[in-house]
């Protein structure tokens, strides 16, 4: 469905974030008389009613009848396919699109590397954009990473490179690449389900005329076996971490502590991403010197400085208890006390608590919504290190100081999302700063986001 197919029908946008806003200014531009009806939280009434005086605004959660009131309905990502209220009305009608959707249907001959995964996929669609450009090519880099498609309608890229979150996987296509960095448990309250995430997730490979996968997630290589153009990474046959050098088979390419992002998964993310412009036909080998250049994202093992004898690392980006472990590992022989815990959405820490009883961190200080759950399985499984359990984030850091000596490592790594206390993961990784002492004015955005 492109926008025009939108023009004379009774049309909601659902969701005043980013997304929606993106929505409201494109259907502006392309259908100025068109009549626009805005569904949002009671909280933003006003502020819509100030960015668009034009459009009739309703607040709170609509129900199947007021959704289905609408011919189309274009909803924002965060706001689940799977609400019983937007089940109901699709059944009776409506029809349910994106910002996502209406992008790839205006723009049918993209030339696009689509990426998506439970963990790496911003680093590596930045690494990927930030390559392509090093080789002269004029790439976009959009999407869930923070940049809505439709905020870049009618410009013009010659490469496309689009973060897709599992909310949106199945709006995308057609890719001339997908990319699947990793896959483990995650959203499952937008999902409903494990399996349902998976699924979703791996939406990617039906729009995609090529995949590449991580050859080092046993269920990624079971559930994308029978893609007919399907390419690895991470094996040494291909693009891989060894010995110290991100390797093209026995060749070594590039240092792994050359890369100013740390850790074996941000080794391996460069590996995708060089792996990706080898799949489009594009010199990865002439690109990889580019790497020393790449500036890490914020908010990912994003290492602040020292203040008052401690080192500071800001991971709030970790919203999985496997996320955290990696965080661990990239720290490996340093006096760490990690920080964890955030909104509860049941994700299962056990192989978090089984590798803190095989290798404890110096201290682990549990905070937020499910805080007490995540100690009271430390204790259970009879973990070994100071384990202390707070409110929140400012009496996690203050508790954090106390029990590191100086000279360690204090991490904030939650393994869980920041609702319970923030508006997201970056405004919890600010705070985090403040606390710390530093200047959170100096976390900048993500660098090279829109067309370079």
């Amino acid at each position: 469905m492109r926008i025009a197919d939108l023009a004379g029908r009774r049309i909601a946008v659902w969701g005043f974030g980013r997304e929606g806003r993106a929505v409201i200014r494109a259907l502006r531009a392309r259908l100025p008389r068109q009549a626009l009806t805005l569904l949002c939280g009671d909280a933003e009434i006003e502020s819509a009613d100030a960015f668009d005086t034009t459009i009739e605004v309703i607040g709170g959660e609509p129900d199947a009848v007021a959704l289905g009131r609408f011919d189309v309905v274009v909803k924002s990502p965060g706001i689940s396919a799977y609400k019983p209220a937007l089940l109901a009305a699709a059944q009776q009608g409506t029809h349910f699109t994106s910002g996502t959707a209406l992008w790839f249907a205006e723009n049918p001959g993209a030339r696009v590397i689509g990426i998506t995964g439970t963990k790496g996929k911003s680093t590596t669609s930045a690494l990927i954009a930030h390559l392509s450009r090093s080789l002269g090519v004029r790439t976009a880099l959009a999407g869930n990473i923070g940049l809505p498609l439709l905020e870049l309608l009618d410009q013009q890229a010659d490469l496309w490179v689009v973060e897709l979150s599992s909310f949106q996987t199945g709006e995308a296509g057609p890719l001339e690449l997908g990319v699947i960095t990793s896959l483990y448990e995650e959203h499952l309250d937008w999902h409903g389900s494990r399996e349902r995430y998976v699924a979703d997730k791996l939406r990617l490979a039906d729009a995609s005329r090529q995949l590449l996968v991580n050859a080092l997630q046993p269920v990624l290589l079971e559930r994308t076996q029978q893609h007919p153009h399907r390419l690895l990474f991470g094996q040494p046959e291909g693009w891989h971490v060894a010995d110290g050098f991100i390797r093209r088979g026995t060749q070594a390419v590039f240092p792994v502590d050359g890369l100013a992002a740390p850790g074996l998964h941000n080794a391996l993310n460069a590996c995708s991403a060089l792996a990706a412009l080898s799949a489009v036909g594009m010199d990865a080998l002439a690109a990889a010197p580019a790497l020393a250049h790449f500036r890490p994202l914020p908010h990912r093992l994003q290492r602040l400085g020292e203040h008052d004898g401690f080192h500071w690392v800001n991971d709030s980006i970790s919203t999985t208890p496997l996320a955290t472990l990696a965080a661990l590992e990239s720290l490996h022989g340093r006096t760490v006390t990690v920080l964890v815990g955030g909104h509860d959405r049941g994700l299962d820490w056990t192989p978090f608590v089984d590798a803190m009883r095989s290798t404890p961190a110096h201290a682990i200080v549990c905070m937020g919504g499910n805080g007490a759950r995540i100690e009271m399985a430390l204790r259970n499984a009879g973990v070994d290190c100071t384990i202390v359990r707070v409110a929140d984030l400012a009496a996690a850091v203050i508790e954090a100081k106390a029990c590191t000596p100086k000279g360690g490592v204090i991490l904030l790594s939650p393994g869980a999302p920041s609702f319970d206390q923030f508006k997201d993961y970056a405004e919890r990784g600010r705070c985090f700063a403040e606390r710390a002492g530093f200047d959170a004015m100096t976390i900048l955005g993500i660098e090279g986001m829109g067309i370079v």
